[in-house]
């Protein structure tokens, strides 16, 4: 028997649910791409994307997914030889790392494991060796979407300046960026990247960056610079120099709205939202985990993300059963284990268009399947997600 018939929930940490208004606003015919409409479209999301990286800075957009950025931002600042740190922390601050290898970029990694968040100590203690200054800049996630950790970004960068080195700070907050706090220039971030797909609540498809000063005046001499990634061939005169060639028109219409809907909620009370949900999650987590068959990836309470929750499992048939009935009988896609967690855990995704209803269905659904399959677990872990929502929201 199946109760999935409905609307689906897609609870995976990317792509993330599309609201009907950013829907609706793609669904218009192709216009212009050297004048009229489309020259408002493009300066309202540059725009929107500086107000929430919180930067005075300069912002390009790509039609690319993440990993479109994470080149983007390489080639732009960096030459052949260069050498740069990885703080490891999970899944994706290397697989940047991997792409800037293959680049001709040298690298060195400092690194936390799955369950950690970067320790800001060890970065200083790294930089402070390099009495050189051969690395010339430091990649690192706020969020790892495999891992579900959240990195102090703040504490990093005062870490590299007490260390005295002049590195560039480059963050990915792709799995970060409008679900909890990120302040760019605040921060001392030079180089900033994301995606669509996920906080920002528009279909795959377009990747951004957020360059400073600093990156701007390193950019000047980066040599692995393409004409298609290229800052200073966006920076053309030309309307489609900007997206180097056709815009990716309808995508840019989404972006448009849903930077609209943002701003309309307030950047502030978005980050308070996801925090709230998270906080619901992680009480039906731990409830669930008293009796041993289940755990938390992220072992520090203070270092899991406000945009999804990654769950260790007992067994590995264990999460790929649940996963299954959450998908057949219930009609909730959840996410899986990936990387080193491939086939051991599932996660949860909390970020984005979301809204109470939706987590606690969520998490409904897992506790459904969980007794179900008679999987070992603590009780009442919707129950703890109600009551503690009940008194964020009071």
């Amino acid at each position: 028997m199946t109760v999935k018939n409905g609307r689906e929930f897609l609870s995976i940490p990317g792509p993330t649910t599309v609201p009907d208004e950013v829907l609706a606003a793609m669904h218009r015919p192709a216009i212009d791409i050297y004048s009229g409409d489309l020259l408002q479209v493009t300066g309202d999301c540059m725009d929107g994307l500086r107000r929430v990286f919180r930067t005075e800075g300069r912002t390009y957009i790509y039609a690319a997914n993440g990993h479109g950025a994470w080149e983007a931002a390489l080639v732009n600042v960096l030459s052949r030889g260069d050498k740069i740190l990885i703080l490891e922390s999970g899944r994706f601050a290397a697989g940047w790392g991997e792409m800037a290898g293959v680049l001709g970029v040298e690298l060195e990694t400092v690194p936390a494991g799955w369950r950690h968040a970067v320790d800001p100590a060890a970065v200083e203690a790294h930089l402070r060796a390099d009495t050189a200054g051969a690395i010339k800049a430091v990649l690192v996630v706020q969020v790892d979407t495999a891992s579900g950790v959240v990195n102090d970004i703040p504490a990093i960068r005062r870490a590299m300046d007490n260390a005295g080195h002049d590195a560039l700070l480059m963050v990915d907050t792709i799995a970060s960026l409008a679900t909890m706090p990120f302040e760019m220039d605040a921060w001392g971030v030079d180089v900033a990247v994301s995606g669509s797909q996920k906080g920002l609540m528009t279909p795959p498809g377009l990747s951004f960056v957020a360059a400073g000063q600093r990156a701007l005046t390193a950019h000047e001499t980066a040599d692995l610079r393409t004409l298609y990634w290229s800052w200073t061939a966006r920076e053309g005169p030309l309307h489609y120099q900007k997206y180097c060639g056709t815009p990716p028109e309808h995508l840019l219409f989404g972006l448009q709205k849903a930077l609209e809907m943002l701003a309309e909620e307030g950047l502030d009370n978005v980050c308070r939202r996801h925090r709230l949900l998270a906080d619901a999650v992680r009480a039906a987590v731990a409830r669930w985990a008293e009796n041993g068959a289940m755990e938390f990836n992220i072992l520090e309470p203070g270092a899991r993300a406000d945009s999804v929750t990654t769950v260790l499992m007992e067994s590995e048939d264990s999460a790929e059963r649940l996963l299954n009935f959450c998908k057949q009988t219930c009609g909730v896609v959840l996410g899986i284990g990936i990387g080193d967690l491939n086939g051991k855990a599932f996660r949860i995704a909390h970020m984005g268009h979301v809204n109470a209803p939706m987590i606690l269905g969520t998490l409904g659904a897992i506790e459904t399947g969980l007794i179900a399959l008679q999987i070992p677990h603590g009780h009442g872990g919707v129950q703890a997600a109600i009551e503690t929502l009940a008194e964020g929201v009071a």
